[in-house]
């Protein structure tokens, strides 16, 4: 098969599975080439609905719904990783699916995607297993404590886990499991978090946007910035790392690849997505190609754009707690001209929902950093 056959040209339909913010601006990426959008979700009233050309609305598990969505489509993507492998593998019984649903099965579970780090050779932090609570005993005498304790599967943005500092935690901790399988993990002493958005078409090409530095507050991202401020050669060491594990999953489409920068200098892999990220929102205003744009190109079998930076940047999310007081002043944000509002179309703020995001570009990375976060203060 020829690259010409493999490309899905402008005009095709391209499937979502999943309809949160994500698919949104997907789905926007995706109509400025030319494509029609249909988007797979459970919910009715979701932020890709506007902006899709149809929306199926059922559970994951209906899977003749989700067979009858895959008929109308010619390639479908994830926004949303916590899909089951059955709705992926009944979409691909009809057309591509990219990442394919080997990806998704792997990288949602944290057993099965720290397992594959390991055994092909990428740094990880040491992992247990956990079933029972002798296991998690267990755990903690041979990797120490402090250490943080997971679900195995299903979670994200903090949620499904724990620190433990003490013995005397982990029977509480266990039992929060609730009878799901866990991972118990050795806590790193990490200096910074880093990601990076990594991009592969079917015939091996690659891209990678500059790395991103990451900052989270209650374990939920709050300030993104780019370029990151680490040396050189750790730039280019989490460019490598990002390729070598896109290479060695045979991802086509995007996969994030989140990394801890420890103080004496190292890289560890922290998590996989297989989607675009919330640290990557700043590249639609800051690079040549928005992260958006590049998985339409990478599931279509176009040519990669360029992810050059424009000039530093700096992305401050906007949690449902920006309305506890009222309306948010969104002219008072906006003063600054080089500030850029986004927001997902989500009509009922709460706490620590992400609502949408601000970003803007300066001189420099730090000078970016406290205009945006003096925005935020402003609203």
């Amino acid at each position: 098969m020829t690259s010409v056959q493999r490309i899905i040209s402008p005009g095709a339909t391209l499937g979502v599975l999943g309809g949160g913010q994500l698919g949104r601006m997907f789905a926007m990426a995706a109509r400025r080439l030319g494509y029609r959008i249909h988007v797979y979700c459970p919910e009715g009233d979701t932020p890709a609905a506007p902006v899709a050309d149809r929306i199926f609305h059922a559970p994951y598990e209906d899977l003749d719904a989700v067979r009858g969505f895959a008929r109308t489509v010619d390639v479908v993507t994830f926004e949303f990783e916590n899909v089951p492998s059955a709705t992926s593998e009944a979409c691909a019984e009809s057309v591509p699916v990219r990442p394919e649903g080997r990806v998704l099965h792997l990288t949602q579970h944290r057993l099965r995607e720290k397992g594959f780090l390991r055994d092909h050779g990428f740094p990880v932090t040491p992992f247990r297993a956990i079933g029972s609570l002798a296991d998690l005993q267990t755990a903690t005498r041979e990797l120490g404590l402090p250490g943080v304790l997971k679900t195995a599967s299903f979670g994200y943005d903090g949620k499904g886990q724990r620190t433990l500092r003490d013995a005397a935690e982990v029977p509480a901790a266990f039992d929060g499991l609730e009878g799901e399988e866990g991972i118990y993990e050795a806590l790193v002493d990490f200096a910074l978090e880093v990601s990076v958005v990594g991009a592969r078409t079917l015939d091996g090409a690659f891209a990678a946007f500059p790395v991103f530095e990451n900052a989270h507050a209650h374990h939920i991202l709050d300030v993104t910035v780019c370029p990151a401020r680490i040396p050189p050669d750790l730039e280019a060491g989490a460019r490598a790392l990002s390729r070598g594990i896109l290479e060695a999953l045979g991802v086509v489409g995007l996969l994030t690849v989140e990394l801890f920068v420890t103080r004496d200098g190292r890289l560890v892999v922290n998590e996989l997505a297989p989607r675009t990220h919330n640290s990557g929102h700043l590249t639609l205003d800051a690079c040549v190609t928005c992260q958006f744009e590049q998985q339409v190109r990478a599931v279509c079998g176009l040519p990669l754009g360029s992810t050059d930076l424009r000039r530093p940047a700096a992305m401050a999310n906007l949690l449902g707690d920006v309305w506890k007081d009222g309306g948010p002043r969104w002219d008072r944000a906006l003063a600054d001209p080089d500030v850029k509002l986004h927001l997902y179309g989500k009509a009922a703020p709460r706490p620590g929902r992400k609502m949408g995001h601000l970003t803007t570009t300066a001189p420099t990375a730090g000078e970016a950093i406290a205009a945006v976060r003096a925005a935020r203060a402003r609203l």
